[in-house]
């Protein structure tokens, strides 16, 4: 199964903010090696966090942007994109980039988006939105898990 990344799992990988949401979220990006899907949206928001947040330089930002783009399967936000999203935003009541990220897991084919910021268990497309960070693992995450080395 295809696994869409939402940014706070990358940025809780690298080190910013909660020591163990960090480890979980670097035990879930080792596991899921190149098999994972992130969003070209989900590396603008992990850039800014790390600018603006973290205060980590521009340059450095940008490299680590940069080798996250190259590693793993990125979804570019096109029109179409945009406008399936928009429609999701106001159908669903979600945040616009939120929504972007959700329609680009779906136009990528993933089965699962794990996110701590959306609904645990929301569906749309094919797409369940579970939260890593959970003290219960929803069931479809749990299964995937399993299956990992």
């Amino acid at each position: 199964m295809k696994v869409a990344i939402d940014t706070n799992v990358l940025v809780y990988a690298e080190g910013v903010s909660g020591a163990h949401k960090g480890e979980t979220a670097r035990l879930l990006m080792d596991r899921l090696k190149t098999d994972a899907v992130v969003p070209v949206q989900v590396l603008a928001e992990f850039f800014n966090v790390l600018t603006l947040k973290a205060r980590i330089p521009a340059s450095e930002a940008r490299g680590l942007t940069g080798q996250l783009a190259g590693f793993y399967q990125t979804v570019p936000t096109t029109d179409g994109l945009l406008a399936e999203a928009t429609a999701l935003a106001d159908l669903h009541r979600l945040k616009i980039f939120d929504a972007i990220i959700l329609s680009a897991a779906a136009e990528a084919g993933c089965g699962l988006l794990l996110s701590e910021d959306m609904q645990d268990g929301f569906v749309y497309r094919g797409v369940t939105v579970a939260n890593p960070f959970a003290e219960t693992p929803h069931p479809l995450l749990a299964s995937l898990l399993e299956t990992l080395p």
